[in-house]
């Protein structure tokens, strides 16, 4: 399989996608609170420039669990 930025981007995404549900199916854990905790980011650009608007938002929650999916992505599409 030939490696390229796409494929990248798309085992990354699926690694944090992985993580993420991870985090929420233990969420109810007590003790792996520190892993399920999330670090939530939101982006709001907006414009009104008369002729066009637009407004954009874009939330992500990242947490611990998400970002070692991330990282086991990369280690896997190095492995390939």
């Amino acid at each position: 399989m030939k490696k390229n930025g796409w494929v990248l981007f798309l085992f990354i995404f699926l690694g944090l996608l992985a993580g993420a549900l991870v985090a929420i199916w233990l969420r109810e854990i007590p003790g792996l609170t520190f892993l399920t905790r999330a670090i939530k980011l939101n982006w709001s650009p907006a414009a009104d420039l008369s002729v066009i608007s637009y407004s954009l938002n874009l939330n992500v929650n990242f947490s611990l669990l998400s970002v070692i999916g991330a990282i086991v992505a990369i280690w896997l599409y190095r492995k390939m």
